[in-house]
């Protein structure tokens, strides 16, 4: 399982970073999938080796702009790019009516079906090669949190028990991996004696703009990565107040080291946040990213990651998280 951050701003972009949206692949396979697409996420992919007729389903985590002005127009160029495959859109309420009004006002014709599915009700969906649960958050507005769990966890042979019993290696040992029975020295081989699952299912949940962590203490169980917005440092909350709904830093790091989750991944960063000096966001010198990585470290003992655009970071079978620098495994 891979991510690749296609936007980690909230509200605005910055010289450096788009609005939200997150690719969520299969390394096994071109098929993708969206969650959030906020203004200019079509541009983001143009600058990625991502296709948008490889693109599986789109996952929106609520309806504020930031995440999802940026529809319109991927769909339309979805539609030019030659797809034709239906396309599963999985939102709250207001985005399936939003994005046909807009349809059908500005004659946008699409090639292939958007199939809507409702977030609310979400649970055990398959897509692709996971199943996805939708988890309801705290914020101004309905938002959800995506968990999306590996429908299936590849066997392994149990190499030393086939030697122990004598069966050479070779094309006994495929069939058996295949879950086909086998014949070997007049007796029968069953898969189910042979083979050994050594890992848990891999499981990533992404979250959308939400102010209580908590909610996600239930979904986290096996969850071994959890994307979650980071948009300030406590005391830039503190003065902002709690009308917006937003996490800053230390609440959700606190909320990972409770769990015991291993990997945490803050995107979402408020525009005020400069990567250094030399980036603008209007406000002149202040605060910076490394401002909220030092409060999340402080209270987070776990892996901790900050998300830059086009950041891309893979989840192996046995569990290790981090950049992608190889094939995968």
């Amino acid at each position: 399982m891979e991510l690749l951050f296609l936007g980690t701003s909230s509200g605005t972009p910055t010289k450096s970073r788009n609005v939200t949206a997150l690719a969520v692949l299969d390394e096994q396979g071109p098929g993708w999938c969206l969650v959030d697409a906020g203004e200019g996420t079509q541009h983001q992919v143009l600058k990625s080796p991502l296709s948008l007729r490889d693109l599986r389903a789109i996952l929106v985590t609520h309806v504020h702009g930031d995440h999802c002005y940026g529809l319109p127009g991927l769909l339309a160029s979805a539609g030019l790019s030659g797809r034709q495959a239906p396309l599963q859109i999985i939102a709250p309420e207001g985005i399936e009516e939003w994005l046909r009004a807009t349809q059908a006002a500005t004659q946008l014709h699409l090639p292939f079906e958007m199939e809507f599915i409702r977030a609310e009700p979400v649970r055990h969906l398959p897509l692709g090669p996971w199943r996805v649960d939708a988890v309801e958050l705290s914020h101004r507005v309905p938002s959800f949190a995506y968990a999306f769990t590996e429908a299936q966890v590849e066997p392994m042979l149990d190499t030393e028990k086939l030697a122990q019993d004598g069966v050479p290696q070779g094309p006994l040992w495929g069939r058996l991996k295949k879950g086909i029975e086998v014949e070997h020295a007049g007796r029968v081989l069953r898969p189910a004696d042979y083979l050994k699952h050594p890992f848990a299912p891999r499981k990533i949940i992404v979250g959308g703009d939400n102010d209580r962590p908590d909610l996600l203490a239930e979904a986290c169980a096996g969850c071994q990565v959890l994307v979650h917005e980071a948009t300030y440092t406590a005391d830039v909350a503190a003065k902002v107040g709690p009308g917006v709904g937003h996490s800053h830093a230390a609440a959700v790091a606190a909320f990972a080291e409770s769990v015991g989750l291993p990997h945490l991944v803050l995107t979402h960063f408020s525009a005020r946040y400069q990567a250094n000096t030399g980036e603008s966001s209007g406000m002149g010198s202040g605060p910076t990213i490394d401002d909220i990585r030092a409060e999340a470290a402080a209270a987070y003992r776990g892996q901790l990651w900050l998300a830059d655009d086009f950041a891309r970071y893979r989840l192996l079978r046995t569990g290790e998280f981090g950049p992608v620098s190889g094939p995968p495994t």
